[in-house]
């Protein structure tokens, strides 16, 4: 009787895990999509470290010095909506830009279900700041949006790289920025989602030295509709703190 309950305790634990492992099948069938119909940018496949699993990335070339790292939020992919627009605009502004692709979940997946795939989405960051730096970037800065913003978080709590200068966070719902050393942009919507409304002042007053919080009038979590005026807080971010 206790074999079988431990037994079946292991099956449902291993069942636990599979169903928060990262979807690799829905992530291969992103970029099949991406892929055949990009206009802006080149695919490039990098590799993490744990599992050598490859994942898409979107390189476009502009900077020969200065290079963004754009990451997507929860379940979409690296050409989605605003990230889109981020990478492509920043672009034309003269950044290099590199938007990767996240771990994802299953299509029903909920928000608070992603904790477990973030040490994989600190290693893809930082497979793809390895890739700029072997380009000859030598400054770094990371353009996150919501779930993405969280993953960056991440790495940037770990043990970045010292090429990674500066952090634009977009619709981040997470109560301060300790631990992040470097200038900080934390950018949202009036209409943002009440998880990142909540802790505004919380997060406004963790901000360290060359930071600063901006709320875009009439937004909502994805900026629709204020696509040029994100983009515009975003560049001018970076053109004050990448120099």
């Amino acid at each position: 009787m206790k074999k079988t309950l431990l037994l079946a305790w292991i099956l449902s634990l291993f069942a636990s895990f599979t169903a928060l492992a990262a979807d690799y099948a829905r992530e291969k069938k992103w970029a099949d999509e991406i892929v055949p119909g990009l206009v802006v940018g080149d695919p490039v496949y990098l590799e993490t470290p744990r599992g050598h699993h490859k994942f898409l990335t979107l390189f476009t070339p502009a900077s020969p010095d200065k290079a963004l790292i754009v990451v997507h939020g929860l379940g979409i992919h690296p050409d989605w909506g605003l990230i889109g627009t981020l990478r492509s605009d920043l672009a034309d502004r003269g950044y290099t830009t590199l938007s990767i692709q996240m771990p994802i979940l299953a299509a029903d997946a909920k928000g608070e279900d992603y904790p477990p795939t973030f040490p994989e989405a600190a290693e893809r960051i930082a497979e793809a700041v390895e890739f700029l730096k072997a380009k000859g970037y030598k400054q770094i800065a990371i353009v996150s949006h919501s779930m993405g913003s969280r993953m960056s978080r991440v790495y940037l709590t770990g043990k970045p790289d010292p090429a990674v200068v500066a952090w634009a966070s977009l619709g981040i719902s997470i109560d301060d920025y300790k631990g992040v050393k470097l200038p900080i942009l934390d950018l949202y919507g009036e209409n943002d989602l009440p998880g990142v409304l909540k802790n505004t002042e919380k997060r406004k007053k963790s901000l360290g030295k060359d930071s600063k919080q901006v709320k875009i009038d009439r937004a909502d979590h994805f900026f629709n509709g204020h696509e040029a005026k994100m983009v515009s807080e975003v560049a001018g971010f970076l053109d004050a703190t990448l120099k």
